[in-house]
C-alpha cells in the first residue's frame, strides 16, 4: 500500500520528470506552503557530475518563486529507479543530502518554523517524517550571522 500523503505522491510524480540517464536513480521533492500551495522539483543529471541539481534544490527554487521560502511548511522528497510500467520503485527511503538539508535549513529559519521533512522511497510504502533540525542539528543559518557587521 503507498502512503496516503498527497505531499508524498507529488514527490513520486515529480521523480518521473528526473533527468537522470547516468544513476539511473530519479529523485523528486514537493514543497507545502502554510497555504497549502505545492511546487515540485525533481533531479538533473549532468555529464559533468558535479553540474547536476539536487530535487529537493529545484523544488525550493520553484517554491521561491511561487510563494516564497518563508512559507515553507512541509517538504517531501521520494526517490528510485523508474520500472518498465512507468512507475517509480524502489524500497529504500531516499533522504536529503547534506547540501539541500543546509537549504531546507535556511528556508526554515527564514520563515521562522521547524519545516517537515518527509522521506518516502520509491514504492511509496515507507515514509519518514523528521523536522530539519533534527536532520541538521547545530546547524548554520541566517540566525548564525546576526552579528555579523
Amino acid at each position: 500500500m503507498t502512503s496516503e500523503d498527497p505531499l508524498v505522491q507529488r514527490a513520486r510524480e515529480a521523480a518521473l520528470q528526473a533527468y537522470a540517464p547516468y544513476s539511473g536513480f530519479s529523485v523528486g521533492c514537493a514543497v507545502e506552503s502554510v497555504d497549502g500551495e505545492v511546487a515540485v522539483g525533481a533531479n538533473m543529471e549532468n555529464a559533468c557530475y558535479r553540474l547536476g541539481v539536487c530535487a529537493e534544490l529545484a523544488a525550493l527554487t520553484a517554491a521561491q518563486q511561487a510563494f516564497g521560502i518563508k512559507a515553507i511548511k512541509r517538504i517531501a522528497v521520494a526517490g528510485g529507479h523508474v520500472g518498465g510500467d512507468g512507475h517509480l520503485a524502489g524500497g529504500s527511503l531516499v533522504t536529503s543530502c547534506g547540501g539541500c538539508r543546509q537549504s531546507i535549513l535556511e528556508a526554515a529559519q527564514a520563515g521562522g518554523r521547524d519545516i517537515e521533512v518527509i522521506s518516502s522511497n520509491g514504492d511509496g510504502t515507507e515514509t519518514l517524517a523528521i523536522p530539519i533540525s533534527d536532520l541538521i542539528p547545530y546547524g548554520f543559518g541566517p540566525a548564525n550571522l546576526k552579528d555579523a557587521g
